[in-house]
């Protein structure tokens, strides 16, 4: 964690010096403040502005020298390292924003999966007490109706069942709806009466 918040610190610093160069608060040619007065105006260790000078020397911004301090080369080269280095901060943020949606998507799926297992659960419990009975099938290599959507085949109207969930692979598709087509390993869940189940398992597979 201290070495990330260095890091960070460092390259703030070089990208503000830099700013100042662009913005020709430092001309080229004009001698910056000592390593100690950069310390002590971005209140941080001699060790910190060394870095962030560095970066700036590997890119031809500035250059030091033992006893003579640091001179201001470019401020072009200024301008472009503020340029290289905000398109490196927007690629960061992008990808940390994608790792949060992914995450997010997964605890979503997760929450998903656990409320139609509590369907499935809760539903089972009084399957003697309601006509309405959930059932878990599975898309075989025998299915007719692979790439086909839900609506084309007119699923509900030959079989009376209802898909109310849909497994693929670590994906769950909560009311699939319509245009959700059926692939191979899928595992349809599907609600109605106890006839419904060899009605869509015969739907599905006959020839």
């Amino acid at each position: 964690m201290y070495e990330n918040s260095v890091t960070s610190r460092y390259q703030e610093i070089a990208l503000d010096i830099a700013n100042l160069i662009y913005k020709e608060n430092f001309k080229e040619g004009d001698k910056l403040h000592g390593r100690s007065t950069l310390a002590g105006i971005y209140n941080v260790s001699p060790e910190t502005i060394r870095r962030a000078i560095k970066l700036l020397e590997d890119v031809d911004v500035v250059i030091s020298h033992r006893g003579s301090g640091i001179t201001v080369l470019s401020k072009d080269k200024a301008f472009k390292y503020i340029n290289k280095f905000k398109n490196i901060e927007s690629v960061a943020s992008y990808k940390a924003s994608l790792a949060s949606l992914i995450q997010k998507q997964r605890e979503l799926n997760n929450d998903i999966e656990n409320t139609i297992d509590k369907i499935v659960d809760y539903t089972s419990r009084f399957s003697n007490t309601t006509a309405i009975t959930p059932y878990e099938i599975k898309v075989t290599d025998k299915c007719t109706f692979i790439g086909k959507s839900i609506g084309s085949v007119s699923f509900w109207q030959h079989t009376g069942a209802t898909i109310v969930g849909m497994r693929r692979g670590n994906e769950t598709i909560l009311s699939p709806g319509p245009y959700a087509t059926f692939e191979l390993g899928d595992i349809l869940l599907v609600i109605g009466e106890e006839k419904v189940y060899n009605a869509v398992k015969i739907f599905l597979e006959e020839k």
